[in-house]
């Protein structure tokens, strides 16, 4: 049997054979359709339209009540009109009506930040165990954990309140005595149901990057002489970080605009409800006050923006991660 050995292109004096044999691998051809002109023109078209509806919120949350329920945003310069009530109702009324935003502004944050974080800890270290460590059942194991993404959220939500109400329910100070900064015990219900169910998708995602680290290197730490935890946190970690950037993003906004496992868990109390809760409740009984919902609205606005913009590197990476494999 005889084989072909591989040709190494030299870069420097056949710049276009380079290429040429670049673009005919899969990832190459991918790449090439997704970076040409028809696919860029597509992609401002899809953005632009994304961005309009965000566009008129912003608008309509500095226009008066008056001209938001008679007018459209649209017809900004038939009908100007620029005012600060609807920011200056929200963020600073102290009437019960219209709370302060303060306090649910920093409830997402602590639901959020701790949300985002158990899950990528737990999820990265079983990504790595199912990838790089062989042990009976690791398959069966893995497709029944990916099997766990159809189970709908709500067949969830009676056996958690169940739970929850028998551990962690009011009186028991143990938690507050570990962490006395916070009210953990208020915060402890969503952390945990966030965390549940974000680790199924978590770790098929995590695991899909993983196992495609080159084993030469898994190996080469082995024969030196590292153990499982030094090559999680030296090797695999490190080269994982896109991914692991990217996976923190789309949690961190699905617990952020998340409003189900908030009202749910939160028990309705201004001590643990989310920038989310307060804003449906904002739009008043009837309908009336949605004017301040579009000002609440892009409030809430800034901190996803704020993530994803400073993550967005790692997301790009995250997301081209294996497409120049062939």
């Amino acid at each position: 049997m005889s084989s072909v050995a591989p040709v190494d292109l030299p870069v420097d004096k056949d710049q276009d054979a380079y290429q040429e044999a670049i673009a005919g691998t899969k990832g190459g051809r991918a790449k090439k359709r997704l970076t040409s002109r028809t696919a860029t023109v597509a992609a401002l078209i899809i953005a632009v339209l994304w961005t309009i509806p965000t566009f008129g919120l912003l608008i309509s949350s500095f226009r008066p009540a008056e001209l938001i329920q008679t007018t459209g945003w649209w017809t900004i310069f038939q009908n100007p009109g620029f005012t600060l009530d609807n920011y200056r109702d929200v963020l600073l009324s102290p009437s019960q009506s219209s709370p302060q935003l303060g306090a649910y502004f920093v409830n997402s944050l602590a639901i959020a930040i701790p949300a985002t974080i158990f899950p990528l800890v737990f999820a990265s270290m079983a990504a790595y165990a199912f990838a790089w460590i062989r042990f009976r059942g690791s398959g069966w194991l893995f497709v029944f954990i990916f099997a766990l993404q159809i189970v709908p959220i709500q067949m969830a939500l009676v056996p958690l309140l169940q739970t929850f109400s028998t551990w962690l329910r009011p009186g028991q100070e143990w938690l507050h005595d570990i962490i006395p900064i916070i009210p953990v015990q208020n915060y402890l219900p969503l952390w945990i149901a966030h965390t549940i169910f974000a680790l199924p998708l978590t770790i098929f995602l995590l695991h899909n990057f993983i196992s495609e680290i080159p084993g030469e290197v898994i190996e080469a730490a082995r024969v030196d002489g590292a153990s499982h935890t030094q090559i999680f946190l030296r090797i695999i970690l490190p080269l994982a970080t896109p991914a692991i950037a990217s996976v923190a993003i789309f949690q961190f906004l699905w617990v952020w605009n998340d409003l189900l496992v908030a009202l749910i868990f939160s028990g309705g109390t201004q001590d643990v409800a989310p920038l989310t809760q307060r804003l449906a409740e904002m739009v008043g009984s009837r309908g009336q006050d949605w004017q301040r919902l579009t000002a609440g609205a892009f409030v809430s606005l800034v901190v996803p923006l704020i993530v994803f913009f400073s993550l967005q590197r790692y997301f790009v990476r995250g997301l081209l991660a294996g497409s120049t494999k062939g």
